[in-house]
């Protein structure tokens, strides 16, 4: 199988709405392969979610999967991502064609995000913190996935993507930094003086 290159911003397919699959292209040998090969490069890379436009490919498809902490012990686990970023373990799905609702009266969090098309930097965004997701799955099924917290944040991203929007569009830049700047002073600080 091969290694699917990561297309970096500046490339046009990250800024252009991706077009639908019909359930016949999802059913085909070609998107079975490349839902494989995009679940290889995101653990490869490693990152929680990859959507086709950030391989190069402007199609409705993103693969997600949030297994990085596991290793991580119950009391580190409980510390640093459930209570704060509301992170609990996400097994390897995709989603095709989503449809995102923000749940009503859902509140807003602010964190530090990331993104593989954009390397080295990180900034804060605002995302809800609850949503709703209307998609298929690898065999053309509808599928409703009802999200919080951190697996919130990961589907809002990645769905983005397929609308040709990347983190920084949304992000309160004046927080932008480099991920070694962002150990060096901002790791475990209150973001709520982000903006003093």
């Amino acid at each position: 199988m091969l290694d699917l290159e990561i297309v970096q911003i500046g490339d046009p397919v990250l800024r252009h709405p991706a077009k639908e699959l019909s359930a016949q292209e999802i059913l085909s040998p070609e998107i079975q392969e490349l839902i494989e090969k995009m679940k290889a490069a995101m653990r490869a890379a490693p990152g929680v979610g990859l959507a086709a436009p950030q391989i190069g490919r402007a199609i409705q498809l993103a693969v997600i999967e949030d297994m990085s902490h596991a290793h991580l012990t119950e009391q580190q686990l409980i510390e640093q991502q459930l209570i704060e970023r509301e992170r609990s373990l996400v097994p390897f799905h995709e989603i095709i064609n989503p449809r995102l609702f923000v749940e009503k009266n859902s509140e807003k969090a602010d964190f530090f995000e990331g993104c593989l098309s954009v390397p080295d930097l990180l900034a804060v965004v605002p995302r809800a913190k609850s949503v709703r997701v209307e998609c298929l799955n690898e065999r053309a099924e509808p599928v409703v996935i009802h999200a919080k917290g951190w697996y919130a944040r990961i589907l809002q991203h990645e769905i983005d993507h397929l609308c040709g929007t990347v983190f920084l569009d949304k992000a309160r830049m004046h927080t932008l930094t480099t991920f070694q700047n962002h150990t060096n002073y901002w790791q475990g600080k209150n973001l709520c003086k982000v903006d003093e």
